[in-house]
């Protein structure tokens, strides 16, 4: 929108021109999103404790969690909306990439939203039903992946880049439909996994996002994508703005969420979240990079996949609990140890999975 406005004040003023750089814009979308979570923050809480909106908490985990009950939930919304005003501010919101995104976080935020409410608000333990949940997420991560696929302006959009190689990609076709679908769909669910502690999903979130930013700037620009020889996608620079916005938000909602938690996010935050990481690492071709980098989610899910197998295969669990991280409370770890401990291997995760860009 302001980017628009600084596009015809700058026939007038040539200083307005700044704007055009997706570098400055991207900074301005952190700073924006960061803001809005800083000062919003505290009077969402204060809201929410009216509501009496709180967190109900399982009787079976971790004795510690227990006096979490009745913390603040669905302060998702508060990133979403941060998001929402920064990408609309300073993003070119004609791109159909950055409409494709928008369209994801909010929509899958709406089921979280459902969820959260009966859960919460119509104290339905059950929220809503798991089949129907499945089939909105389903039903939403075809129809963008459909989009994606029908809208795709050159062969680089729908082939499957293979790290450590120059030029190995492989053309997916129609199956490039299941791929998206899988990414948009499973990540949402992984990071909605991950958020059982406080802090634990929001940083690792910030920093995939943020080096998922970095991605599509230099996939974006032809001489950085022709250098590195990854794929040139054109339009997928501007995804820079949301993926700042997604940072700043995330920052500031931290701000509010590190340990001892003021807020969680709920189901509203953390669907909406996963579903954009996974629906940008596609539009940038980085999939198997983002896996890398994601691997805090990825072990979280396959700690749940292997756990629920295993019981019902062998009526043995392998776990003490999943997803993993309770599995490591109830080994008697504190719970900011195992936090930290997982940002530092998301970090080093992320810092891998953007070496790749060079060793090829």
């Amino acid at each position: 929108m302001l980017m628009w406005l600084a596009d015809y004040l700058q026939h007038f003023i040539g200083a307005f021109s700044v704007f055009k750089y997706l570098t400055f814009r991207g900074i301005l979308g952190v700073l924006t999103a960061l803001g809005i979570s800083l000062l919003l923050g505290p009077w969402m809480i204060k809201k929410l404790n009216q509501l009496q909106i709180g967190q109900s908490v399982r009787d079976d985990g971790p004795e510690s969690h227990l006096s979490k009950s009745g913390t603040p939930t669905m302060g998702g919304g508060l990133i979403l909306f941060a998001i929402l005003c920064s990408t609309i501010l300073w993003s070119d919101l004609t791109n159909r990439f950055v409409l494709a995104v928008i369209f994801v976080t909010f929509t899958f935020g709406l089921i979280g939203w459902v969820d959260d409410y009966r859960k919460v608000v119509e104290k339905n333990s059950k929220g809503l039903p798991a089949k129907w949940k499945y089939f909105w997420q389903s039903t939403l991560g075809f129809i963008v992946a459909v989009g994606l696929y029908v809208t795709a302006k050159v062969p680089e959009e729908t082939m499957l880049i293979i790290p450590f190689f120059k030029d190995v990609a492989i053309e997916l076709g129609l199956f490039y439909i299941v791929t998206t679908y899988f990414m948009i769909v499973g990540f949402s669910n992984a990071v909605n996994l991950t958020d059982g502690l406080d802090g634990l999903a929001i940083m690792p979130t910030v920093m995939v996002g943020s080096a998922l930013g970095i991605i599509a700037y230099l996939v974006g620009n032809f001489n950085f994508a022709n250098y590195l020889h990854i794929p040139f996608i054109p339009g997928s620079g501007e995804l820079v703005v949301f993926c700042g916005a997604m940072a700043g938000a995330g920052l500031g909602f931290l701000w509010f969420n590190t340990y001892p938690a003021q807020v969680f996010m709920g189901d509203v935050g953390a669907l909406s979240l996963g579903a954009a990481l996974g629906v940008i690492a596609v539009i940038v071709r980085h999939e198997i990079v983002f896996f890398i980098m994601s691997g805090i989610f990825v072990m979280e899910t396959v700690s749940v996949i292997l756990q629920v197998a295993s019981f019902k295969l062998t009526g043995r669990r392998i776990f003490r609990m999943a997803p993993l991280h309770h599995h490591f409370e109830l080994k008697g770890w504190p719970e900011p140890r195992v936090i930290v401990r997982f940002w530092i291997i998301t970090v080093m995760l992320v810092l891998f999975g953007l070496a790749t860009l060079k060793l090829r």
